[in-house]
């Protein structure tokens, strides 16, 4: 059997082994690995005809459908590099992405296209956009071509630009502690590893149907087309408003793989599960942050047959670690060991190796490991980094450095080799299975004007993991203001993940730190010790 090296070989070899086997199902409609491997070079040839070059960014901003799978795919055989965006992301966004990595082509909708608006006219490098559907409406962009999919499809076929392994496949948007999201670089080998060490390890075979409920933005998302492309199973794109609505996709097209976030399992157990999903589901995966040991037990009660797989993982390295359904009994609470080809090492910050059960930075080497940040050379320095000399696989007798990623999370290792997350270096915040930036947070509240200082930080919450809190003071105006006022106006202006779930207004101005900066951890402290001891808070000023 032919062992695929570039993403869309994944596709392609299937499809010369199994051309009648289903690869996608959207609703009603059904996609074969043959007919996917000839939309993909069918596009693929669009994209050439539009003149793109090796390595230009193609970006890619619709809901999980049948086009927005070609598009990725055949923007990689193509040669060029695919951006998913997330379809919950708005304008401001969506524009901040297109910008950062230059994008030259963007896949969307006429809908999703009328959303974007004036944001595109900030995108000088957006040379076209390809509609996937047609449209009645007049859509007109002053320095871009409007193409539609069946133009692209309809085009004459030529090969894409000549790439290897090592080359950049996909740039996916990732949000850090300070600043707007960053994008990972991804290479056509960390995509086709990725697939074929977590198809192993969960045992995946062509038989399977697997779910795809995270966006395809996310690297667990798209995780669930390459793991299953790689051994020729079915993937059912799902658009879910209900949880109950994932339920129902389970039963009705027999799902036997489901990997999810903790707050969407903890949604489905407040619901009543369908036989059909406790007689084909064969395993579920956790990822996204600690699944609750109550949940999991719950989920265990619900389908029985189904092997639990617990696992964690990072953007810059895909996934890390899982610890096998037979351990989780033995070790609770574990995030596993190493996923196949991939070594996690535990380290201190001199770059020693920690001793057992010492706490210490989870540090990935393999062939996972990202290439960087997108045109990000600082903030590449600080997560990725050569191994220090003498760690396990590094004798001393090699020459060139290889560079590792240090995740910025403590862990500790026992004695056994299983790893326990400890927490996070950084100040990001995770609800709802999203990685949030304060920074970014606070950026959009301070663009509203109804705010003169804040801060945003996470606090812990049974459900969603963490919320997002919000200390504020009013603007020098001292405009009279409200937390509904602000909540409402953040709506228009960002997910719904990241909308802040409380808001506290204090008298100005925040403490700050030697730096001068505003002391976010200190305040985050205060807010803490008032919930232990509640105070009447100031409202806002008028």
């Amino acid at each position: 059997m032919l062992q695929a090296t570039l993403l869309p070989e994944l596709v392609i070899h299937t499809a010369q082994r199994r051309p009648d086997a289903v690869a996608l199902t959207h609703g009603s409609e059904h996609g074969t690995y043959a007919e996917l491997a000839d939309q993909m070079t069918a596009l693929a040839g669009g994209f050439m005809q539009l003149g793109l070059q090796r390595a230009d960014r193609v970006g890619i901003y619709l809901e999980k459908r049948l086009e927005t799978v070609v598009a990725s795919f055949a923007a990689s055989l193509a040669g060029m590099v695919f951006v998913p965006i997330n379809p919950l992301l708005k304008a401001d966004q969506v524009r901040h992405i297109l910008r950062d990595c230059n994008v030259s082509l963007l896949v969307t909708s006429p809908e999703r296209l009328a959303t974007l608006g004036a944001a595109l006219s900030d995108c000088p490098d957006l040379q076209h956009v390809v509609l996937c559907a047609p449209s009645d409406a007049a859509h007109e962009l002053a320095h871009c071509s409007i193409s539609t999919w069946q133009d692209l499809i309809n085009s004459p076929r030529r090969p894409g630009h000549r790439v290897i392994d090592t080359d950049l496949a996909a740039i996916l948007y990732t949000s850090g502690s300070t600043g707007l999201p960053k994008g990972v670089m991804l290479s056509h080998r960390n995509l086709v590893a990725g697939a074929t060490s977590v198809a192993s390890y969960l045992g995946n075979q062509p038989d399977d149907t697997l779910l795809a409920a995270l966006p395809l933005s996310f690297d667990a998302g798209f995780s669930q087309l390459t793991t299953a492309f790689s051994v020729g199973a079915r993937v059912v794109l799902l658009n879910y408003l209900l949880p109950r609505d994932v339920l129902r996709a389970m039963a009705q097209e027999k799902v036997t793989g489901l990997t999810a976030v903790p707050p969407l399992y903890l949604q489905l157990l407040t619901l009543d599960w369908p036989k059909a999903t406790r007689e084909h589901l064969r395993y579920f995966a956790n990822t996204g942050g600690h699944l609750p040991r109550e949940a999991l037990a719950q989920l265990r009660q619900r389908v029985p047959q189904a092997k639990p797989y617990l696992m964690y993982g990072l953007t810059e390295a895909f996934r890390s670690t899982y610890l096998p359904p037979e351990d989780v009994d033995l070790k609770l609470n574990s995030i596993g060991k190493a996923i196949p080809n991939a070594e996690v090492v535990v380290l201190r910050p001199d770059g020693s190796a920690c001793a057992p059960d010492e706490p210490g930075e989870l540090v990935h080497r393999g062939a996972l490991v990202a290439m960087g940040y997108w045109n990000d050379a600082e903030k590449t320095a600080e997560r990725f980094k050569p191994l220090p000399a003498g760690l396990p696989g590094r004798p001393a007798g090699l020459q060139l450095p290889e560079v590792a990623v240090f995740s910025g999370d403590t862990v500790r290792q026992d004695a056994d080799g299983y790893l326990y997350f400890v927490g996070r270096r950084d100040e990001m915040i995770k609800t709802s299975g999203y990685r949030v930036s304060p920074t970014e947070v606070e950026d959009i509240l301070y663009a509203t004007q109804l705010v003169g200082e804040c801060v945003a930080f996470g606090v812990p919450h049974e459900s969603l993991g963490q919320t997002i809190q919000i200390i504020a003071t009013s603007p020098l105006s001292k405009r009279a203001t409200g937390q509904n006022d602000l909540i409402s106006l953040c709506k228009s202006r960002m997910p719904a993940y990241m909308l802040p779930s409380g808001i506290d207004w204090v008298a100005g101005p925040l403490p700050r730190n030697a730096n001068g900066k505003i002391d976010r951890s200190a305040l985050k402290r205060d807010w803490q010790a008032r919930q232990s001891n509640p105070a009447p808070l100031l409202p806002p000023e008028t």
